[in-house]
């Protein structure tokens, strides 16, 4: 053998030993600390949202063993004809519809708006439509001047530009010579259809407490069985109507507007400052901002306002986006306003800052996916770094539980559920720190798409799966995350002592099929 040829064999060896020498001096010193480090800051978070769920859970408990529904807790009672004043004994009420391109769903909502129980010339529909679809602008107003031609006081209302999203629509809306006649204002979706019982069950609740801002009402999802994504959706959102809603209405009368099925005191609105397009959830800016200022919100988990879940897996994500990002950057921009405020106790400041804004909307997302899909997988390639099996199974089994005990009919999912759950985490932790850093697309506001009752007219035909590109169908962060949770899984297999690869298998497979865009409802281009 020369020279050359005996080089060519020993430098290989040389190298990949100097990489080997390298990478111990580094790992011992620093990855191993920095994961530890990592590892107790998660488990602390864990706890913190650990004690929250558990919090909320004896709350529940509490109210429904003493009955301490919002008719006990607040004066309630049905508003009563007058022989001398007739129809004026009743508040004007403005019933407010934003839409954008809402071709499959504005006839139902204008149609269960229009239908509301309300004396006819003391409510006006006002219908604010930001369409930017020549063809779709036509219907709508058509169907408005359908209305009209039936006696019902309705308006249809466009502006020149779609600043501020659905904000902007809402503040114009306020801005017309007849809404200044109005007492209270009540907000839906273009997918949603009160029914015709709903403002007799919701202003009582104004009229007879002027200390009352909001009252909010449940939704009720009209396609929750279309596919196993709308299932998963029905237990997250379940869990939030059925406990975080009813545990701030009850303790601290403060919770979250959620954009829609709720009615407002116009003096109130008025007195917070109006709408704000800073943030992509106006809503809930809109309730901060009023309960800085003293007022209640009631939340009357009875009243179910039906509506439509997103059931493409595109539209849920530009949603979860949105939902994540906006509380993340309304925190960041809203904490300092919090704490110097002097018409709130300090109670209340504290439950708003650290329950409702910093555990729920910032750790829960990114305990989810940094400790339960990066770090845990990440202690099978580290074994010096060891998670305590109350951090790393008891505590998520019981959030889990608790998380799951909304929607009892799907607690067989409760599996798939965890897996969705821990998928939806990644973009929901990245739209959280892009909200807190104001980086990227922290303004980005995309109408989620509906569309309406799809079997009914595809004549009960089941949803094929269409030719989409490729392109438009893989997603590179979840192959990335379910390639290093195979691959942390095959190690574990072959040299792990904690038994981590069952869960870590079925997650990957969980990303690599969100990965592939397998998820949601397909909807045929024809």
């Amino acid at each position: 053998m020369d020279a050359a040829s005996a080089a060519t064999i020993i430098f290989p060896d040389r190298i990949s030993g100097q990489m080997g020498l390298m990478w111990q001096q580094t790992k011992a010193p620093l990855i191993v600390p920095l994961l530890k480090l990592l590892v107790y800051l998660c488990l602390a978070l864990s706890i913190m949202l650990f004690v929250e769920r558990v919090y909320m859970g004896i709350v529940i408990v509490l109210l429904k063993l003493f009955g301490r529904k919002p008719e006990k807790r607040y004066k309630w009672e049905a508003i009563k004809d007058d022989v001398e004043l007739g129809n004026s004994a009743y508040p004007m009420v403005l019933v407010q519809i934003p839409m954008y391109n809402e071709k499959e769903v504005y006839q139902l909502s204008i149609g269960a708006a229009c239908g509301l129980s309300w004396p006819s010339d003391r409510i006006t529909i006002q219908v604010l439509d930001d369409s930017t679809d020549p063809t779709i602008k036509d219907l709508v107003e058509l169907e408005c001047q359908r209305w009209a031609s039936k006696g019902i006081n309705i308006k249809y209302e466009i502006r020149d530009s779609r600043n501020g999203y659905k904000a902007g629509a809402l503040k114009e809306g306020m801005k017309h010579s007849y809404v200044k006649q109005c007492d209270y204002v009540a907000i839906f979706d273009a997918d949603f259809e009160p029914e015709p019982d709903f403002l007799w069950r919701t202003i009582p609740f104004l009229v007879h407490n002027p200390d009352i801002a909001l009252v909010q009402a449940r939704w009720k999802f009209v396609n929750a069985d279309e596919c196993l994504m709308t299932r998963m959706q029905e237990m997250s959102l379940d869990y939030h109507f059925t406990v975080e809603q009813e545990v701030g209405s009850s303790t601290y009368a403060f919770f979250g507007f959620n954009g829609t099925a709720g009615v407002w005191r116009i003096s109130a609105l008025n007195e917070a400052g109006g709408w704000k397009d800073r943030t992509t959830v106006e809503d809930m800016d809109l309730a901060v901002r009023a309960s800085l200022k003293g007022w209640k919100f009631v939340y009357v988990g009875d009243l179910k306002v039906k509506n439509e879940l997103p059931s493409t897996f595109k539209a849920y994500r530009y949603q979860q986006h949105r939902w994540s990002c906006g509380p993340a950057n309304l925190f960041k921009k809203m904490v300092g306003e919090i704490m110097r405020t002097k018409k709130v106790t300090l109670w209340k400041k504290l439950y708003v800052i650290y329950s409702f804004f910093f555990v729920r909307k910032v750790v829960a997302h990114i305990v989810t996916f940094v400790f339960y899909c990066v770090l845990l997988p990440a202690t099978v390639l580290f074994p010096e770094v060891e998670v305590p099996k109350w951090g790393a199974v008891y505590i998520p089994s019981i959030i889990t539980l608790l998380n799951a005990v909304g929607t009892p009919r799907s607690l067989h999912l409760l599996v798939f559920w965890i897996l969705f759950e821990n998928v939806m985490s990644l973009h929901r932790t990245k739209a959280t720190f892009i909200g807190l850093l104001e980086a990227g697309r922290v303004n980005e506001w995309v109408v989620t798409e509906k569309l309406g009752d799809v079997k009914s007219k595809l004549g009960g035909k089941t949803l094929k799966k269409p030719r989409i590109r490729i392109g438009e169908r893989v997603h590179v962060l979840e192959l990335g995350v379910g390639a290093y949770l195979f691959l942390c899984g095959c190690y574990d297999v072959a040299f792990g002592k904690n038994h981590y690869f069952i869960y870590l298998f079925l997650q990957s497979i969980a990303f690599f099929v969100a990965g592939v865009g397998y998820v949601g409802t397909f909807v045929p281009n024809s």
